[in-house]
């Protein structure tokens, strides 16, 4: 009789990105390996080696402390790597970021290293691609793919939502239609947050606030229903 995954892949055709997700969804445990690119979990007598960013590192506590890490594991023909990230916004961005056509592990890595996940995820919102050429090894056209390729794939979605949408109470819609709230929704969907969430937060707020200020708000806001 063949090993479940071999059961299991043969009967529902699973991807390796889905199998990545089912596998290891997060690893918690005690930090025994902390240096540069990597952190080291272990779990129940395992050590889990995660390839993580410097702002993922410096959230982490201390050797020996509790750690938890949502992680992403990528399957490939020589092998595999897992990933790990301090929160889900992170992790969010990384696999956006893999989603870009010429962009590796090692450039999201290096990008989310020196951009933490609210400022990328307005500089997609505002085109601003020279944030992103700041960073060692992105040339301004890998900068400019990354911000044309995720601004088109937000565009798609809001699109894809808007033709169905059921009209969502409270949401001022004259707010949110441009400048910098308009700014902010798109940035909370780079984060992961569904539209209905994005307007939801985006539309109570002062409208005279800076796009940085209002992502800001939005996410104290959305963090107490998480």
């Amino acid at each position: 009789m063949s090993d479940d995954k071999d059961f299991l892949t043969e009967n529902t055709k699973l991807s390796g990105k889905e199998w990545s997700y089912i596998m290891i969804y997060s690893v918690r445990g005690t930090l025994i390996v902390k240096e540069a690119g990597l952190a080291v979990i272990e779990c129940a007598g395992v050590g889990y080696g995660c390839r993580t960013t410097y702002n993922t590192l410096a959230s982490l506590g201390n050797i020996g402390d509790e750690a938890m890490l949502y992680t992403h594991l990528q399957v490939r023909e020589d092998g595999t790597e897992l990933f790990g990230f301090f929160d889900k916004r992170e992790l969010g961005c990384f696999k956006m970021l893999l989603g870009v056509s010429g962009v590796g592990p090692k450039a999201a890595l290096s990008i989310l290293s020196d951009i933490d996940p609210n400022n990328f995820a307005l500089a997609v919102a505002t085109g601003d691609f020279k944030v992103l050429t700041k960073v060692r090894g992105v040339g301004p056209k890998m900068a400019q793919r990354i911000v044309l390729e995720l601004k088109d794939k937000i565009a798609k979605e809001q699109g894809s939502l808007s033709a169905a949408a059921v009209p969502t109470g409270g949401v001022n819609r004259a707010f949110i239609s441009g400048g910098a709230a308009a700014e902010a929704v798109d940035a909370l969907l780079v984060l992961g947050y569904s539209q209905a969430e994005a307007e939801q937060a985006v539309s109570v707020l002062d409208p005279s606030l800076a796009s940085e200020e209002l992502i800001r708000l939005a996410l104290k806001s959305l963090a107490k229903f998480k």
